[in-house]
């Protein structure tokens, strides 16, 4: 399963220029951990750093104007940092798996005449077998539209040693027509609408399966913006696989998991009734309009109550936990201060959970989460941990706990995380 060793976020609200991880130039970084945790003050940007992903998911799936325009974002004026005209830029440095060479997705989106967003560059890379060292080889080069794909399964290209290629398209685009070579590996690729992603519609295409193999990544990434009151709603009844990123179909996966994984469900059941202190049986039952009800029974109570009852912490950790044994799990799950809500015993429990995930079942996934919690913090490793701070110009930086030799040191002598930043050990000094 494909993880993110490294991501790079450049004026982008209050993340003007920001690096979590490893990326193709700075491989003497230690790249993200499968549990991936933030931490700061408020206003340092953790929703900021949240709303990335979401951000570059929604530009996948509905194109960049769309997206500057989705989730109350104010359109591309508010994105961009502020003071900045640059352009708004994304990298990702992924691995398709543990065997595989990373590869390297680069987005820059700008502004037009006009004010409206569109994509600027874009452009996939990776290096050749064998090749430590050196710029990756590319097989997508878009520069507002127009550029070259490599076919097939075949390595990429690149022109002379040094160059950018995405600079200047029309003289690598030359260059290939000198060459020969843009009909037999390459295809020339000039998209209708600059306010799509080229591996929107490129990944799309059998002949691309590497740029289609990075759009099924993205696609696959969960973003939770779950919230209690919708998950209250009353589903129309009938089984659904995945729970929605706002949970308001919680009812429909109970129902699919009791009908297609029975004997797992019970199981299921029993652990987050384990966890969850006074949860015993719960089952769906089907109203006369054909709506679904969750029904739980308290332990220690004869009548049983329904999920309009249960309380929004007890209601939440139900959620998250059905949420962690899906039986196909996302590669890459986001998740924005779960914690809220939650009694602090059950942040150990949460921590374990989501560490458990990340390796289930023999499957790779990735948890990203924003937190403001110690409790949860003490139950994770300073290499996971990544603490943002606000810089006197008014822009965040971001750095890791382990990189602080003093935290690093405190920890190792069995000193909690979260107890350290509490006493303010794991900011700036």
């Amino acid at each position: 399963m494909a993880t993110i060793e490294g991501f790079r976020i450049g004026n982008f609200k209050v993340l003007k220029d920001i690096t979590l991880g490893r990326l193709w130039n700075y491989q003497q970084v230690e790249p993200l951990t499968p549990i991936t945790a933030v931490i700061g003050k408020n206003g340092t940007g953790k929703s900021t750093l949240f709303d990335a992903f979401g951000f570059l998911s929604d530009c996948l799936k509905a194109g960049v104007e769309e997206a500057c325009d989705a989730r109350g974002r104010g359109g591309f004026g508010r994105i961009r940092s502020q003071g900045q005209t640059g352009p708004v830029e994304f990298e990702v440095y992924y691995r398709e798996d543990v065997n595989s060479r990373p590869i390297t997705y680069e987005l820059s989106i700008n502004s037009d005449r006009g004010g409206r967003p569109y994509v600027h560059k874009e452009r996939l890379r990776q290096r050749r077998h064998g090749e430590e060292t050196g710029r990756p080889f590319s097989f997508l080069i878009l520069n507002e539209g127009k550029g070259v794909a490599w076919k097939g399964e075949k390595e990429g290209f690149r022109t002379d040693e040094g160059r950018d290629e995405s600079k200047d398209i029309d003289e690598l685009l030359d260059l290939l027509h000198k060459s020969g070579r843009e009909s037999k590996e390459t295809e020339l690729v000039e998209l209708e609408d600059k306010r799509r992603l080229g591996i929107a519609t490129l990944g799309a295409l059998k002949q691309h399966p590497r740029i289609s193999a990075f759009r099924k990544f993205i696609e696959g990434w969960y973003l939770s913006y779950f919230t209690p009151d919708s998950a209250r709603v009353l589903p129309l009844a009938g089984p659904q696989k995945h729970l929605s990123i706002h949970g308001d179909n919680l009812g429909n996966v109970v129902q699919f998991m009791e009908r297609d994984h029975p004997s797992r469900f019970r199981s299921i059941l029993d652990r987050i009734a384990d966890k969850i202190p006074g949860l015993g049986k719960i089952d769906s039952v089907k109203t006369d309009d054909d709506r679904l009800l969750l029904r739980f029974q308290d332990k220690g109570f004869k009548d049983p109550f329904f999920i309009q009852q249960m309380s929004d912490g007890t209601l939440k950790a139900f959620a998250y936990l059905l949420l962690l044994e899906d039986p196909s799990p996302p590669p890459f799950l986001c998740i924005e201060e779960p914690e809220n809500g939650l009694y602090h015993t059950l942040m150990d429990v949460l921590a374990s959970e989501f560490r458990e995930y990340t390796t289930r079942r023999g499957k790779k996934s990735q948890v990203f989460i924003t937190t403001h919690q110690p409790y949860f913090v003490d139950a994770l490793l300073p290499e996971e941990v990544w603490v943002l701070e606000k810089g006197k110009a008014g822009f965040s930086s971001i750095k890791r706990a382990s990189d602080n030799e003093i935290v690093r040191n405190m920890v190792e002598q069995g000193l909690p995380l979260g107890g350290l930043w509490y006493s303010e050990y794991l900011d700036s000094r």
